[in-house]
């Protein structure tokens, strides 16, 4: 780079970030953090070119700025065309469970947070007859007892939409223990104790009732990957929240900023698990497996998502 002496000042503030950006042009970009990092540096040049025009400065900065900008202009738009689904399961396989250990003391107290309130609510309700309408309505309890007690068994033809009506709702509680964490982390805190006393709460009154059989039954499939798949999203959101209280620094704007890579593999993981979940519920929990073979299922998938999250991208696999 032959840019003047004369130019001291203005190359000075901006060398280091045009170089990083040159080196990143130069390489294959295939990480979700390296799109991220080019993605700012190519603002960041832009803005630098708008200054060079603006206050008047020599021909050759100009050019050498606005060939700088229109190689990362072009290689974010190339690359966004190979954003494909193979990087994205790459991302999920490997780079997801390894953020989430990397960001373990937030993924630690969401579950706390999620599964202390579960236990009280549990315990609660199966040993206080009047502890769960307290917590929810009678006519809603009474509707819990009734689709419990019966056969939970569907036709194959309603499976499609019950999958897309779980990945919904699935999705609904997901989104708020995270996107609510833009709230300096206290959102994040509501929904995970909110949700995690209402499952107890059901659970308890409905094994106090007789019918905790079946819930199991319906429920073992699926609530490994929908219930940790919720704890992550509020991991994510603690995590974001806490980019808005420890800025390093930083704005609070720069803060988030220098977090979404973190919280984009969260997110993916999340995204992951629910849709997981929500097709296990629609097409296998509800369906004509005796209740020994749904248990074993059950008990398969927990050792799937266990393995996934404790020991995925290990060994340096995908780094």
């Amino acid at each position: 780079m032959n840019l003047p002496v004369d130019r001291d000042n203005f190359v000075a503030a901006g060398r280091q970030r045009w170089m990083r950006l040159e080196r990143l042009l130069d390489q294959r970009v295939s990480q979700a953090e390296e799109w991220f990092e080019l993605a700012t540096l190519y603002r960041s040049v832009c803005a630098d070119l708008a200054t060079a025009r603006g206050t008047g400065k020599a021909a050759d900065v100009v050019a050498f700025l606005d060939e700088l900008a229109a190689r990362a202009h072009a290689k974010l738009y190339a690359g966004t065309g190979r954003w494909d689904a193979g990087r994205i399961f790459h991302d999920a396989l490997h780079g997801f469970p390894r953020e989430l250990r990397a960001q373990g003391v937030f993924f630690a107290t969401s579950l706390l947070l999620f599964f202390g309130p579960a236990l009280l609510g549990y315990f609660g309700a199966l040993f206080d007859p009047t502890y769960a309408a307290r917590i929810l309505p009678d006519e809603q309890l009474r509707s819990m007892e009734e689709m419990y007690a019966g056969d939970l068994a569907r036709g194959s033809g309603a499976d499609a939409h019950m999958a897309g009506f779980y990945v919904f709702n699935n999705v609904g509680i997901a989104f708020r223990c995270f996107a609510t964490g833009i709230l300096f982390g206290g959102g994040p805190l509501f929904y995970l104790i909110y949700n995690g006393l209402v499952i107890g709460t059901v659970a308890g009154h409905l094994t106090s009732v007789g019918v905790g059989g079946n819930l199991l039954t319906f429920v073992s499939g699926h609530s490994s990957w929908e219930l940790l798949g919720v704890c992550v999203a509020g991991a994510g959101g603690l995590r974001m929240g806490w980019a808005m209280v420890a800025t390093g620094g930083r704005t609070r704007l720069g803060s988030l900023v220098a977090a979404g890579p973190a919280l984009y593999r969260i997110v993916l993981g999340t995204t992951v698990m629910l849709v997981v979940a929500a097709a296990i519920e629609g097409f296998w929990s509800a369906g004509p497996v005796p209740p020994a073979g749904k248990l074993a299922f059950g008990v398969l998938q927990l050792c799937i998502v266990t393995a996934w999250l404790t020991l995925g991208g290990r060994g340096g696999v995908g780094r």
